[in-house]
């Protein structure tokens, strides 16, 4: 059981209050999802368990927290961890050791654990890492470090597991399966709470919802009471699933009875089912690929082939045989597994990593051999770790250091701007590396944009943002449009593909696999699978009841309301 009393917290640089007299039980053996929207204190309150703050995190810090009956000050970090396992935000910080095997193993080495081997393959089994058991770190996607990291945490076997964030950076094939992994522990009678903003996993997953905002918990409830709170919850920077929010606009809008609401698409199904004369059942349209217009293209990619070098000094292939043109006017997404070298791709773009062989041309300029100030004048990269672009002591200073490097002279007037626009005025004298997942995410964003470029990169935009924000970051960028002319995102966010992109690239294994339409692609369910693809709900739901796709609930239920084809 875990219990907080009166709890309240203040980081040592901050006049305001984090968490405010906050008080919950959470039964033993429960499967917790923490919502709230960036900045509400999630990670704060998380931090707490396993004594993380105070012992590590200066900070005033007031009431009593038990874990398994545990005083929790009363105990240090390194005791605690072998009852509460903890994977941070920030989970690269969890890497200690060269090899694969041997981080994961470190904490059982430690312990004096005989059988550190077998149990630690056992653990990159279930995470499907196994096979990377003597790759170094080094070489890991992402995604692939995020799952190591919740391996080491694993082997530990801990009572109380506690995820911060743990699918943001991971392909749908991988997030579904570290939530099956969770769900094995959950049915063993281990304790799981997870800081959560994709609902659908909730819905799916878990059995309890505790909802933050404002520095305090408004309240803890079972899943399916929790999320057929669908307006205090969108209030909060939080989306249900889209069947959630699909029956809540059906019941507003008189096409259904007031009820209970479906949280998964298996409850959808037979909910939908008294529309279904509604719902044309037309057979499967095959979309076709429209020829667009001629257009100029901005990036072009020949041939191109990049490898790095393993230790053992055996060439490593991340990128083979890359043939592509980028057009003015388009909005990419690249979707694709973890490790399918959709970051590398995006590297290439601005001339971090060189390639092996090939040609990339920017505007027929060859990359290689423009300065790198040449480059970030046209196009601007947002990294996938946020944390990264921040080099300054405050995120004003770090949007102002491109422009008042390259002696732009209205530079304060337009960190102004960017401020106001990504929604920072009252985080500008903080330092980026301190802020909350969601708020770097927005920083680093504008630092991206500092310079007006004309393409923008963006790796994982909307990983660890609440959906208000991700809905403001995809809007700034439709408002962006008239001085950045093309968008390129490497992502796993479906629903974000769905509704945004006009042009889809799926990798896998650094090889393009197929480049078309969303009209094309969400058709091709061999593909997909091929990709590790799961597309948002919404799509599969039009797909299972008439076979011609909506890609949003809006559309859902327009096509509803017009008595028709959805």
């Amino acid at each position: 059981m875990i219990e907080l009393k009166n709890v309240s917290f203040s980081y040592a640089d901050s006049a305001v209050a984090t968490l405010e007299n906050l008080s919950v039980t959470i039964p033993t053996g429960s499967f917790v999802a923490i919502v709230g929207d960036n900045g509400a204190g999630k990670s704060t309150f998380c931090k707490l368990l396993n004594g993380i703050i105070p012992t590590f995190i200066d900070g005033e810090l007031s009431g009593e927290i038990r874990v398994q009956g545990v005083k929790v000050r009363e105990k240090k970090p390194a005791v605690l961890a072998k009852t509460v396992g903890y994977v941070y935000q920030d989970f690269e910080n969890q890497l200690l050791r060269p090899k694969v095997l041997d981080d994961a193993s470190f904490s059982l080495l430690n312990m004096g654990e005989e059988a550190y081997e077998e149990l630690t393959m056992t653990i990159l089994e279930a995470l499907d890492l196994d096979h990377l058991a003597d790759e170094y770190v080094w070489q890991l996607s992402g995604g692939q470090k995020h799952l190591l990291a919740l391996a080491g945490v694993l082997v530990l076997s801990p009572e109380v597991l506690v995820l911060d964030e743990p699918i943001a950076q991971l392909d749908p094939y991988h997030a579904k399966k570290i939530y099956e992994q969770l769900a094995v522990l959950h049915r063993q009678g281990k304790t799981i709470i997870v800081i959560e903003h994709n609902t659908a996993f909730i819905g799916e997953y878990c059995d309890h919802v505790l909802f933050m905002k404002e520095r305090n918990i408004r309240w803890f409830l079972p899943v399916k009471e929790a999320l057929q709170r669908v307006e205090e919850l969108t209030a909060g920077g939080i989306f249900p699933p889209q069947v959630t929010l699909l029956g809540h606009e059906l019941v507003k809008r008189g096409l259904q009875p007031a009820g209970t609401l479906p949280i998964t698409i298996h409850e959808a199904l037979p909910y939908l089912h008294p529309l279904e004369a509604r719902i044309s059942r037309r057979e499967k349209e095959v979309a076709q690929a429209e020829v667009p217009p001629l257009r100029q293209a901005v990036l072009n990619f020949q041939e191109v082939h990049l490898e790095y070098k393993k230790i053992n000094d055996r060439p490593h292939p991340v990128i083979t045989q890359l043939n592509l043109t980028i057009h003015r006017g388009d909005r990419v997404a690249i979707i694709g597994n973890n490790g399918a070298g959709k970051s590398s791709l995006l590297k290439m773009t601005v001339g971090l990593l060189k390639p092996k062989r090939g040609e990339i041309r920017l505007k027929e300029q060859l990359i290689h051999r423009l300065k790198a100030e040449e480059i970030s004048n046209v196009i601007g990269y947002v990294y996938q770790n946020p944390e990264g672009m921040f080099i300054e002591d405050s995120i004003e200073k770090d949007i102002a250091f491109s422009m008042r490097a390259r002696g732009i002279k209205d530079y304060q007037t337009r960190t102004e701007m960017l401020l106001t626009q990504f929604d920072l005025l009252a985080l500008r004298h903080r330092d980026g590396r301190l802020l909350s997942g969601g708020q770097m995410r927005r920083a680093s964003l504008a630092i991206g944009v500092a310079l007006s470029p004309q393409i923008l990169l963006l790796d994982e935009p909307t990983a660890s943002l609440d959906m208000a924000t991700r809905k403001r970051i995809t809007s700034t960028l439709q408002a962006l449009s008239e001085s950045i002319e093309t968008v390129m995102i490497a992502t796993h966010d479906m629903q974000l593909v769905a509704e945004w992109a006009t042009r889809i690239i799926v990798m896998n294994e650094g090889v393009i696999l197929a480049d078309g339409p969303r009209e094309v692609i969400f058709q091709d369910t061999h593909l997909l699978e091929r990709a590790g693809i799961v597309v948002p709900e919404i799509v599969q739901l039009s797909q299972q009841l008439s076979g011609v796709i909506s890609y949003s609930v809006e559309e859902f239920v327009h096509q509803v309301e017009q008595g028709g084809r959805i």
